[in-house]
């Protein structure tokens, strides 16, 4: 009963609390419709009272409504009510379990980090025992000196290739040894005996192998590349013995120096010696001069001089021993020459001395570099103690033989024989002959300026008086010029030096004044002026074959050319048209003077020169050419000055024709005897020769 009391007020309680729930939800909606409902009830009469009791008798209609739905839904609210304090109970078991929990998450994290500090100290322990044990390894394994190491160096053959192996194994624990000591590491005592005696097996097994490839060059007729190749197999040999033994070191390279240079010495002295037997028997002399006479006489005891003194001045074929293809070459071999009767210019003969030393020099620099292990200034003293004999020995054979040589020619191709050669050891990458080709240059430059002024001197101090007759003919003295500039000119195209442009323009100075000196031997201008177009005319056609075209020896003749051809042409028309030439000139003289008036006392003048030239012009032009072709030598020239002369004869009679067509002479009646300007030039195509 006591619960049905308690659940019968609750549900009082409760419908108190919805009623006054409704009764606050419905205030808002009363108030906010009470203006309106007054205004309503006023207007439709209602009376308010009866209005409100009818509203409070529904609401308590309806509290009792919710009374009852209450009361039969108690034991609901009841058992919902159990079912809170249950879960009440549940729930504060549960908070009890979490604290628990908490509490032992705490004591893991503790204990987790103790686990990390402890595994960490472990870590760095292991990280130094395993530190510790790399060291001592490495150390262990420099020390220790394995067996397969000690039978190699004992009984292998330096040759095969478990001892050179073995040999740079025994290097490195050597050096292992000596850092370890400079440490003050005790236990390389304990190997240090063992390793000195096979460092001292390796470093005599070595010098033994060393010393027997060394020995090998100086046998009779070795090619001593064999050997050296060897050597470059075993070039660790040698690292070896300058780590270890460098008294035994140098041993070996004083010993290899030694011998090398006694065999380079030999080699070359009987090479040069063999080769000079095979060079042109006939040579110039000092007297084989540009301005020297084919007719000079020499003296009882002299030499014969050579069959032809042109050919001192002709390149010839010579120029192709600097061709790339002749430059690098095989070299001469004078033995095989003599059997077959072969002879060779110096220039030739040169080449393949220097070619020969220019590739063994090569071949023994790149050697010392990688067998020695030296570069640099070291790297040029080494070979220079290898090769310096045989430097010296070449100079001196070079400077010997100039003394006596006068071919200029020669001279310049081994100048220009050298540049390339220099090229070639720069490509190589091989410094160390540098400052020979500079020594073998300050020997041929001075010479060969030396043989120049010579023949500048010759040509100089030749007297025209003494050459015998005259000749309008192309001169010798010009015919070798022209040889000797067009040979220089095309070899020093190829690597132009302004030091031989400046000698060969004093040449071509001495050369023009020369063969004026000559032309002024003639009595006529005529023959002069022959002279000297068919000298200039043969220069500059030499000169064209090797020179190029822009060259300032082909622009310098062909400017004479030009200027000595035109006043021929001149002198050639000035006989048979002299007349006619004189009075052209005069007519326009007069005529750009405003004298014009003057013209008409010239009339009787003027009817000769007309009928002059009509009965006499075909005969003067085949006159005319006949006497061109005549004096000069090159009918090529001599067609193109004919040519020349008729289109100036054309020009000069369409001159007077329009000094005939002035108003004082157009009245004469000689004008009707005039011959066509274009029936002239028919004519005149007729006369012209072609070759």
């Amino acid at each position: 009963m006591a619960a049905a009391a308690t659940m019968a007020a609750a549900a009082r309680e409760l419908v108190l609390r919805a009623g006054a729930s409704d009764m606050e939800e419905e205030e808002g909606p009363l108030a906010n419709l009470e203006d309106e409902l007054v205004k309503e009830a006023l207007k439709t009469g209602v009376d308010l009272r009866h209005y409100s009791k009818q509203v409070e008798l529904e609401l308590q209609q309806i509290e009792q409504k919710s009374i009852r739905d209450y009361i039969q839904e108690s034991e609901n609210i009841a058992s919902l009510h159990n079912q809170i304090t249950a879960c009440d109970a549940v729930l504060e078991r549960m908070e009890q379990m979490l604290g628990a929990f908490q509490s032992d998450l705490s004591s893991i994290s503790s204990e987790i980090r103790t686990l990390q500090e402890q595994s960490g100290a472990m870590n760095i322990r292991l990280r130094n025992r395993q530190a510790v044990r790399g060291k001592l390894g490495e150390l262990v394994d420099g020390l220790v000196v394995p067996s397969a190491l000690v039978t190699a160096i004992l009984e292998a053959p330096v040759t095969e290739p478990r001892f050179l192996e073995q040999l740079q194994e025994l290097d490195a624990k050597a050096a292992a040894v000596r850092e370890q000591e400079a440490r003050g590491t005790a236990a390389c005592a304990d190997v240090r005996g063992v390793l000195d005696r096979l460092r001292v097996k390796a470093v005599t097994k070595i010098r033994e192998f060393i010393l027997q490839k060394i020995y090998s060059f100086r046998k009779p007729m070795t090619n001593y590349q064999i050997p050296q190749t060897a050597l470059l197999k075993y070039r660790f040999f040698y690292q070896f013995l300058l780590g270890n033994e460098r008294a035994t070191a140098k041993e070996m390279r004083d010993e290899y120096v030694e011998t090398l240079s006694k065999i380079y010495v030999s080699y070359y002295r009987s090479y040069l010696g063999r080769l000079m037997k095979v060079q042109y028997e006939e040579v110039a002399e000092k007297d084989d001069l540009m301005g020297v006479e084919d007719t000079a006489k020499k003296g009882f005891f002299s030499k014969p001089s050579l069959r032809s003194r042109n050919t001192i001045f002709t390149l010839g074929t010579r120029g192709s021993v600097i061709s790339p293809t002749e430059l690098e070459a095989p070299i001469l071999v004078p033995h095989t020459a003599q059997r077959g009767d072969q002879r060779y210019p110096f220039e030739a003969l040169f080449r393949s001395q220097h070619y020969a030393l220019l590739d063994n020099s090569c071949r023994e620099y790149l050697f010392i570099c990688e067998f020695f292990v030296v570069s640099g200034p070291a790297a040029h003293d080494l070979f220079h103690a290898v090769m310096g004999r045989t430097l010296t020995m070449t100079l001196k054979h070079l400077e010997s033989y100039l003394a006596d040589c006068y071919d200029a020619i020669a001279v310049f191709l081994c100048i220009h024989i050298v540049l390339r050669f220099r090229n070639i050891a720069a490509k190589r990458d091989v410094p160390a002959l540098d400052r020979y080709w500079e020594q073998v240059l300050a020997l041929l430059w001075p010479r060969f300026e030396l043989i120049l002024e010579m023949n500048v001197q010759s040509v100089r101090s030749t007297d025209p008086q003494r050459l015998g007759g005259l000749d309008t003919r192309p001169h010798y003295i010009t015919r070798r010029y022209a040889e000797f500039s067009s040979a220089l000119v095309s070899i020093n195209q190829t690597i132009p030096n302004e030091r031989t442009m400046q000698l060969l323009g004093q040449l071509q100075v001495e050369v023009e004044n020369f063969v004026l000196r000559v032309a002024a031997e003639f009595s006529s201008r005529k023959e002069q002026l022959v002279f000297l177009i068919n000298n200039y005319d043969m220069m500059l056609g030499v000169l064209m074959e090797r020179a190029a075209d822009d060259s300032k020896e082909v622009e310098s003749f062909q400017q004479l050319l030009n200027a000595r051809t035109q006043e021929f042409i001149e002198e050639l028309l000035s006989p048979p048209f002299g007349g006619l030439v004189a009075f052209v000139k005069e007519a326009e003289s007069l005529i750009e003077r405003g004298q014009a008036e003057r013209l008409r006392g010239e009339e009787a003048r003027v009817t000769q020169l007309i009928r002059g030239f009509g009965s006499s012009w075909k005969s003067s032009v085949e006159s005319l050419s006949q006497d061109v072709m005549r004096s000069f030598t090159n009918f090529r020239n001599g067609t193109s000055i004919i040519q020349g002369a008729l289109t100036q004869l054309i020009q000069l009679y369409h001159r007077f024709h329009r000094v005939l067509s002035q108003p004082q002479l157009r009245a004469l009646p000689a004008r009707a005897e005039l011959i066509n300007i274009h029936h002239l030039m028919v004519e005149l195509k007729k006369h012209k020769p072609n070759f």
